[in-house]
């Protein structure tokens, strides 16, 4: 039997249930016999029914703790619930026989599908207690609910207000009503699946009232995009790929997060080779309230990579201990030049474009043959990546290296970043050394990786002169999105891929199409096991599994932004298109797993999860072809790129 406690804004009172909506959005919360405070809490700010799934830890509620000192915090449990006739939630609990807490709870939909949680307290508090928190308990298995503040302090907290982003439910802004300072913490556990927001009300005998609300965000389209429609069809899962951390794990221990970091999720690694990917996405995210922008956070990422991951010949910690990635160096530089674009923040960019700098020219050092192109310190030659190694790049469990393409590319945008980054500072020399680099490699890049046999470009090619090639959608979608290759050779290879697909009778174009559509050799993976790692030589086996082949939705963005930028526009909306549909039902992500095989993050050909996150930030970063089929938005994006030549 459950106390269910019932509020309605739009049919009247429906046993059971207690529901907001401002022209979409839906806010549900209720009450659970032998839960103290809610035990439900949900919304949906599209207008969904995902707000009939709770993000609470089943068995937890959003409670009250007092404080007696120290780290004493005591779950308050005497406590009464009712409901008056208006549908007010009331929770009254007992702090002694002369002092009573009230915690009101209204939802208002003439205010804006507000949810109101209002505490007054009655009565002096007893001896030995000194405030009040107030704990939510989300559950990162059903999605990765996390809080996005403006910034967090130095001791690893926060002020409200904060946004509350639980991806495909929405994000609701969480403030104290008044605006009086409230402080927060973000808290978690990677293997408990737990994360605890908790608030430190203001609620003492000088402070006896406070008011916590929650209202629906709805994200305006960026600046400038022109196709609104599909704006609508992308705007549930945009805030997906920004996913700020938890403090989870030992902090000596680098297998651990402090808070407010952007990661694969609130509860996962954060890793400098992904940081361009969420930096991109915060690009186009306009400002979330007159209180909040997302670039604090993307620059707030930025220093505790460049600022304390470096070792002492400029190479970066990619994530844990694991050094030797590419672009981990080159992921911070143009999560650099994202954050100064947005924000013309020059006093902190010259306070670190020399720290930036050193971490470039750990690559430029790398150019060992001097042929233009980055060499990995691994040699990508068959059967040399073994465990506990990892390759040169984020698909750490294939053997690329030597002359990567996938990295290689990215590093090739870096430079031209870091030019333009050297420009708005007036360093033209520092400029001009970044952007040759850049013009060198766009030089040898296709030479290096063009298959004659195949008339495509091959992933990478080995220290002995091999050509990896697996027929690669995404290596193949970035050399040509950043115009590594002509115009002209971009149509002729992405169509050749296309033929490649009907040949191997690929068509589940929902979710995506895999990075790469034949099998790696065994030779070519991360041996002696791992996810997805084929036991036969030729690969088959294990086809479609994990980086074997699964697709994983993010790394599809350059397959699609490819066919925008050499006017094949018509191929890539019918693949957007699919995807976007997936995307509508929440189908790239199944919650947080942390358990192989698992994980949605990554699929089979035929949808089923062949990853181990669940929940992988970037997976929705597709959702940025949204803007980039429109060329001037394109010619915004990728500006460094763009204005090379003019150095």
């Amino acid at each position: 039997m459950r106390l269910l406690v019932v509020l309605s804004v739009i049919l009247g009172c429906l046993a059971g249930l207690v529901y907001a909506e401002q022209t979409a959005a839906k806010i549900r919360c209720e009450t659970l016999e032998g839960v103290t405070g809610f035990g439900f809490l949900s919304w949906d700010t599209e207008g969904g029914n995902r707000f009939d799934e709770n993000l609470l830890v089943p068995g937890s509620g959003v409670s009250l703790y007092a404080h007696f000192g120290g780290d004493d915090w005591r779950l308050l449990q005497d406590v009464t619930v009712t409901q008056d006739t208006a549908g007010t939630i009331l929770q009254v609990y007992r702090l002694s026989p002369e002092t009573q807490l009230t915690w009101r709870t209204t939802i208002a939909q003439k205010e804006g599908a507000v949810l109101t949680m209002q505490f007054s307290l009655d009565g002096s508090l007893p001896a030995g207690m000194t405030g009040f928190r107030l704990l939510l308990p989300f559950n990162p298995r059903v999605t990765p609910t996390t809080a996005i503040p403006d910034q967090f302090n130095a001791e690893g907290g926060f002020n409200l207000p904060a946004i509350v982003s639980a991806p495909d439910f929405g994000q609701m802004v969480l403030a104290e009503k008044s605006g009086r300072h409230t402080g927060g913490l973000l808290l978690g556990s990677r293997a408990g699946k737990l994360v605890h927001l908790v608030l430190d009300l203001s609620l003492n005998d000088a402070s006896r009232e406070t008011a916590l609300t929650l209202t629906p965000l709805y994200l305006e389209s960026p600046d400038g995009l022109g196709n609104q429609e599909l704006w609508l069809k992308a705007r549930r899962g945009w805030f997906n790929p920004l996913q700020t951390t938890c403090r989870w794990g030992d902090p000596n221990n680098p297998y651990s997060s402090p808070p407010g970091l952007l990661a694969n999720n609130v509860v996962s690694d954060p890793a400098s080779c992904s940081l361009w990917f969420y930096a991109d996405q915060a690009f186009w995210t306009p400002q979330l309230t007159p209180d909040i922008s997302m670039m604090n956070t993307v620059r707030t990422t930025i220093d505790f990579w460049i600022d304390n991951k470096v070792k002492e010949n400029g190479e970066m910690i990619c994530y844990w201990h694991y050094a030797g990635f590419l672009d981990a160096n080159a992921g911070p530089i143009i999560a650099a030049w994202n954050y100064t674009a947005v924000t013309d923040d020059l006093k902190w960019l010259e306070s670190k474009i020399e720290r930036l700098e050193f971490i470039a020219d750990y690559l430029v050092q790398r150019d060992i043959d001097g042929d233009g192109m980055v060499e990995a310190l691994q040699s990508g030659n068959y059967g040399t990546l073994v465990q506990p190694n990892r390759s040169c790049a984020w698909w750490d469990a294939l053997n690329c290296g030597h002359k990567d393409g996938y990295t290689n590319a990215i590093i090739f945008r870096a430079w031209c970043c870091l030019a333009d980054l050297e420009q708005k500072l007036g360093r033209s020399e520092q400029a001009k050394k970044y952007a040759t680099m850049a013009k060198k490699m766009k030089a040898s890049y296709a030479e290096n990786l063009r298959n004659p046999e195949t008339g495509w470009l091959a992933f990478w090619k080995s220290e002995d002169g091999t050509l990896h090639d697996y027929a690669a959608p995404t290596v193949n979608g970035m050399a040509i999105e950043y115009g590594l290759v002509s115009p002209e050779e971009g149509r002729i290879i992405l169509q050749k891929l296309w033929d490649k697909m009907d040949e191997v009778g690929f068509d589940r174009f929902d979710l995506g199409v895999p990075p790469m559509l034949v099998p790696v050799l065994r030779a070519d993976y991360l041996l002696p096991d791992a996810i997805g790692c084929p036991q036969l030589e030729d690969g088959t086996d294990t086809l479609g599994q994990y980086m074997n082949g699964g697709i994983t939705a993010g790394q599809v963005l350059h397959f699609l932004a490819a066919h925008y930028v050499v006017g094949m526009d018509e191929k890539a909306d019918f693949l957007l298109n699919e995807m976007l549909k997936r995307q509508a039902e929440g189908k790239f992500h199944n919650g947080v797993t942390d358990a192989a095989g698992q994980g949605i993050d990554w699929t089979d050909w035929q949808g089923n999860p062949t990853g181990y996150e669940g929940y992988l930030a970037e997976s929705c970063r597709f959702l940025q072809a949204v803007l980039l089929r429109e060329p001037h938005l394109r010619a915004k994006y990728y500006a460094p790129i763009l204005n090379l030549e003019n150095y």
